[in-house]
């Protein structure tokens, strides 16, 4: 896919609220991962510019927490849990199965951006084992032809 000219002017806008504040470094990047859906190196540039923190502590905040993510996902997330229920249930035949319908591996995206795949371990749904997540939506008692259904489906 080629490469993506970026609007910054919101960006740009967004960080008016937090120049002035110390230590909002955090919450900054948030906001500015929710304009874009993930932190790209322009972006990262504009903010230590803009907060006047060096790069290298920008990189280092996004590089320490989980929910940043520095590279571009994909319209849908779908987590599938391998936690222990899940597991035990048959959860890696699922993962298997998403993997091969996707062509992705666990962690990637696919190439046309439309589904990030992730494993996760553990969705707090253990009764509906094995279970997951695609965007904000809980699935349960999943075996690996519904999972390729629903991937299917996805809009």
């Amino acid at each position: 896919m080629e490469q993506e000219t970026l609007d910054l002017a919101p960006l740009y806008e967004m960080l008016k609220e937090y120049k002035t504040q110390r230590g909002a470094v955090i919450p900054a990047l948030q906001k500015a991962q929710g304009i874009y859906g993930w932190l790209p190196k322009e972006v990262l540039e504009v903010v230590s510019q803009e907060m006047r923190v060096p790069l290298s502590q920008i990189y280092g905040v996004v590089t320490f927490y989980s929910q940043f993510y520095l590279t571009r996902r994909g319209r849908h997330i779908c987590r599938q849990c391998d936690g222990t229920a899940c597991h035990v249930k048959g959860a890696a035949a699922i993962v298997s199965a998403a993997e091969k319908h996707l062509g992705v591996k666990a962690g990637e995206t696919t190439p046309d951006y439309e589904v990030t795949f992730e494993v996760v371990y553990c969705l707090g749904s253990c009764g509906l084992a094995p279970v997951a997540m695609i965007d904000d939506k809980v699935i349960g008692h999943l075996v690996p032809e519904r999972m390729v259904d629903i991937l299917d489906k996805l809009e």
